[in-house]
């Protein structure tokens, strides 16, 4: 019954902004997480910060935010915080300067990344493990027109990852993100720069192989352009911590 009516909740949001749609877009953000969730938001340069640039979410709980026209920026959860009343403290995954409203300043890696560019006529967005990966995060456009398809990594990536990408818990029992090989090893061939600086330079490695095979839909290297940008016009969108398996 509890998961009937969190659903029966959820389509309300989705039918309300659908109704009151603006020149921009809505955003809902839904944790399905068992734990709470702290999504960060960073607009791209020039663009206005959204809710301070972070909230609380709990498990099982939505919350709405209208995005501007033409805005771009990127979304993330964190993980494993603890703030004071000032807002000030730390998190476990995707910490952004300690505090609890990020206020611009991007999520330190690694982090799974929800990247969207608002167009007139198409908006752009994508799910990003480049900066590496913390939480399951997907993307799913509502009342758009295209193909709007699908964008995610549903994987818990944090059970297969390398040795030499795992990022643990202060107890080192737990692995709690995964590093990209770009973070890890600070390689042009795994950054995509230098001589390695173009998409005929850069390929897929066997690190990004792994996260590529178990999130197709979610960008696994700078340059896996093809099978990870997806788009859609004039949608409202839903952005999930924690999905289920498709």
């Amino acid at each position: 019954m509890a998961s009937i009516l969190r659903l029966l909740f959820v389509f309300l949001f989705v039918f309300h902004i659908s109704v009151l749609k603006a020149s921009g877009a809505s955003i809902i953000f839904y944790n399905k997480c068992p734990h709470p969730v702290w999504p960060g938001i960073q607009p791209s340069s020039g663009k206005p910060v959204l809710a301070r640039g972070g909230f609380k979410l709990p498990p099982n709980k939505a919350y709405s935010l209208q995005l501007p026209a033409l805005w771009s920026g990127r979304f993330w959860g964190r993980h494993g915080c603890a703030f004071d009343g000032s807002g000030r403290g730390r998190c476990a995954t995707g910490d952004c300067g300690g505090s609890l409203f990020c206020n611009g300043i991007g999520g330190t890696p690694p982090a799974t990344l929800a990247e969207f560019t608002l167009g007139n006529e198409q908006d752009f967005y994508d799910v990003s493990l480049v900066d590496g990966y913390n939480l399951p995060i997907s993307i799913t456009p509502f009342k758009g027109s295209g193909k709007c398809s699908y964008a995610g990594c549903v994987s818990d990536l944090n059970m297969m990852c390398p040795v030499g990408l795992q990022v643990r818990s202060r107890d080192k029992k737990r692995v709690v993100a995964c590093k990209s090989a770009c973070s890890a090893f600070n390689s042009p061939r795994y950054c995509c720069t230098g001589t390695y600086g173009s998409p005929q330079a850069c390929k897929p490695t066997a690190y990004s192989r792994i996260f590529k095979t178990a999130c197709p839909k979610a960008y696994s290297y700078a340059y896996d352009d093809p099978t990870s940008i997806a788009t859609c016009t004039r949608a409202n969108y839903l952005l999930t911590f924690c999905p289920r398996r498709r």
